[in-house]
């Protein structure tokens, strides 16, 4: 079936459980629980296939428990997450929905990449990626709509012959 492993005691069963059930962190709620279960006389395999890690993620972590202790089963990414920070305040996102409603100012419509511009301009940072401009745009419900291309030799009154002739063809 499997191997049993056991653990060293650095923590009780009773410990082991109660980190369990009071730690906040996803991550090291699974790996108290892996070793509460572990400590309870599970193979290792079927613990790890009960809380949801593979077999050897779930050793590793007994591995680091059994050498270190308890400060190995923290969560050490925590710290590293980046924190989401919204560019623009209010002021200014209504500021950039103002000036959604002209042209930009070289002209032609507004894209990610102008977007970006106008946030670093007006947040004095350096360079604002271009993808966070289309967030932006797409925050503030702005279509990002572009008219048709046209021919640079298209003849207008041949277009609209044939627009007339399909539509009376099409309705009788």
């Amino acid at each position: 079936m499997g191997r049993t492993i056991t653990l060293k005691n650095h923590l009780s069963d009773e410990e082991l459980k109660a980190r369990y059930q009071s730690s906040t962190d996803p991550v090291e709620s699974r790996r108290w629980h892996l070793l509460w279960l572990v400590s309870q006389r599970w193979y290792l395999l079927d613990a790890a296939e009960s809380v949801g890690v593979s077999y050897s993620y779930a050793r590793k972590v007994v591995y680091a428990y059994n050498q270190d202790g308890v400060e190995t089963i923290a969560n050490r990414r925590r710290g590293r997450q980046m924190t989401r920070r919204a560019l623009l305040s209010a002021t200014q996102q209504a500021e950039l929905d103002q000036a959604l409603q002209s042209p930009p100012a070289d002209g032609g419509l507004w894209s990610g990449p102008k977007v970006a511009q106008w946030i670093a301009q007006k947040t004095g940072r350096a360079q604002v990626h271009p993808q966070r401009g289309w967030d932006y745009l797409q925050r503030l419900h702005y279509s990002g709509q572009r008219p048709r291309p046209r021919h640079a030799n298209a003849d207008e009154a041949a277009q609209t012959a044939f627009k007339k002739t399909c539509r009376t063809e099409s309705s009788s």
